[in-house]
């Protein structure tokens, strides 16, 4: 497995790399195929009352990215937060391999045939509906806090990301989203193509809505 590790805007020491690969060999008995650990380091410079470092972390390999990112007083002490939030989230990628083992699968539209009884699929209520409608259109408006220029501080701001669209089925989407570390995760239902949301709620249970044809 490569290990690379690149600071943006301060210093990599010597002692910090070799701190880095003192925690790679476990990562390399999880996940034995994995290619790339990739780690990031950059400096806290917003005017929000946390201050110090934060350390991203990518693995890439066969099968979904995981990544992690965290903020501490030092880039060791948000490096460990990142990195057991990385354990973590392989744990439970295995944990639900476990589980599904032996399952029949359900397929997105026979579970929505069936209101989604049986399965761990719950339509979400209209507002959430609402919310990711709004924000697919665009109505939702977007700070951009790498901008060098912006020094009115603001203490609500939204991070904007663009990825390709994904064709994969549900199961594949939850995936995805516990490896990444967020609340839900967007992609293209392999059955029936249309745009999807996975979303998390309470345990191991989760939602999932589709966007229909404007009429």
């Amino acid at each position: 497995m490569d290990v690379s590790i690149r600071g943006r805007s301060l210093e990599i020491t010597d002692r910090f790399e070799s701190y880095v690969g003192s925690k790679t060999p476990k990562i390399e008995t999880l996940l034995p195929k994995a290619l790339s650990f990739q780690v990031l380091v950059s400096r806290v410079s917003d005017h929000s009352p946390k201050n110090g470092d934060r350390v991203e972390i990518t693995i890439i390999g066969p099968g979904p990215v995981i990544r992690a990112e965290s903020v501490g007083s030092d880039k060791y002490t948000a490096f460990d937060i990142a990195y057991g939030r990385i354990l973590e989230r392989i744990r439970r990628m295995k944990d639900r391999r476990k589980v599904r083992r032996g399952r029949d699968r359900t397929s997105l539209g026979e579970a929505a045939a069936t209101d989604f009884e049986g399965v761990d699929l719950t339509p979400a209520p209209l507002e959430v509906i609402e919310a990711v409608q709004a924000f697919d259109t665009g109505s939702i408006p977007v700070v951009n806090n790498e901008e060098p220029e912006e020094k009115q501080y603001n203490p609500v701001v939204i991070r904007s990301k663009e990825f390709p669209a994904e064709m994969l089925s549900v199961e594949e989407a939850v995936d995805q989203m516990e490896l990444v570390g967020h609340d839900f995760f967007l992609f293209v239902e392999s059955e029936t193509r249309k745009p999807s949301v996975v979303y998390r709620r309470k345990g191991w249970n989760y939602g999932v809505i589709t966007l229909s044809e404007v009429a």
